[in-house]
């Protein structure tokens, strides 16, 4: 946006002095005028003979009340320049940081030394806004890179099976069309998951009240015939837990979270229990499998994009993109909840989701099943 260019703040803070200075001078010769030499006789002989008359006192006090303004205007104007550069100096490296930040530097910070401040506060709120636009910009380079590196690789796959079966027309059509089949699918679920991650991290949903343990059991509906081919036991328990949100959404962070707890578990005889529950106004979804232990330091990364958590148990058939938990924490983000991670002693995981609690005296709930 183009402006026209008018006076800088730092003239016109040194007006603004001089003027107080100019202002307070001329009061003072008014209060001069008032109450001393408006009382002094206008006669040859002064005041009880002895002193000089007004006019004598007022051609002998002007010049001097005249250079006395003078100088006021002039050190107003230098001593307000002066102090005006002063005050507004950490306003320039704000702008510099402002500035640098435009052409796409956003490593650059202020870092104001001193006491707190007007501008110190605004120049920390500053820094700490390019901390996280750093850190979201990082987070998206890393997220785009990967995603084209999980996208590139079903089509490579395409094209190897494309020209296999070119080189060599005898090969089995079936089985060539049905790994086709099967690549097609995986890229299709992973694009499907990509555009569910960015609806979910833009927020661009419509919230209704949802109640967390309906979802749990249309979630345990759907995932009850992966959990009975691995031999986990798949148990639902709680109370009601009412929420505001995407319904499409809750069912889709239930969903992967039972099954990431059924992936993720024993090869036999493995356990997931999920319970709902209302405790101190939030709703509460918590998800606890059997498994290998989890170690400690693994657990920030898991939430992470394409992360796959290398350390846990794994079948090939849900060999997934490393998408399911990073879209559980979009998602419980998106409806300004927590998301907490807990390994179990004996071996598992906790996870514990905790979104606010719906207001009272709404009605509408999604009905599921």
């Amino acid at each position: 946006m183009t402006r026209r260019r008018g006076p800088s703040v730092r003239l016109r803070l040194a007006l603004s002095y001089t003027g107080f200075l100019a202002l307070a001078g001329a009061l003072l010769l008014a209060v001069v005028w008032l109450y001393l030499l408006r009382y002094v006789p206008d006669n040859s002989r002064g005041l009880l003979g002895i002193s000089p008359n007004r006019y004598l006192l007022v051609h002998t006090f002007a010049p001097a009340a005249a250079v006395a303004m003078a100088f006021l205007l002039l050190f107003g104007l230098v001593g307000g320049w002066f102090l005006a550069g002063r005050m507004l100096a950490p306003l320039t490296r704000i702008t510099a940081a402002a500035r640098a930040a435009g052409t796409g530097s956003l490593s650059h910070r202020i870092r104001l030394a001193g006491r707190t401040d007007e501008f110190r506060e605004l120049a920390d709120a500053f820094d700490g806004m390019l901390a996280r636009l750093e850190s979201q910009v990082a987070e998206q380079q890393r997220f785009a890179a990967n995603a084209s590196h999980e996208l590139r690789t079903p089509l490579a796959v395409s094209r190897t099976l494309l020209d296999v079966a070119r080189r060599d027309p005898g090969r089995d059509r079936e089985e060539v069309l049905a790994r086709l089949q099967e690549v097609n699918t995986r890229a299709i679920d992973l694009t499907e998951a990509l555009l569910l991650l960015s609806r979910s991290d833009g927020g661009t949903f419509d919230r209704e009240v949802v109640d967390l343990s309906l979802v749990a059991e249309e979630a345990a509906e759907t995932l009850l015939a992966a959990a009975e081919g691995r031999g986990a036991v798949l148990e639902v328990t709680g109370t009601a837990a009412r929420t505001a949100g995407s319904a499409e959404l809750l069912l889709r962070m239930a969903v992967n979270l039972l099954q990431n707890a059924v992936v993720h578990n024993l090869p036999a005889g493995g356990t997931v229990a999920v319970r709902t529950a209302t405790e101190d106004g939030a709703a509460v979804l918590r998800v606890e499998n059997t498994g290998r232990p989890v170690p400690p330091e693994l657990l920030p990364t898991l939430t992470e994009p394409f992360q796959r958590g290398t350390a846990r148990t794994r079948s090939e058939e849900h060999a997934g993109a490393g998408l399911g938990l990073a879209i559980v924490h979009s998602v419980v983000r998106a409806h300004a909840g927590t998301l907490e991670l807990s390994p179990r002693p004996a071996g598992g995981l906790l996870v514990t989701v905790r979104l606010p609690e719906a207001e009272e005296g709404t009605t509408q709930t999604h009905p599921f099943g």
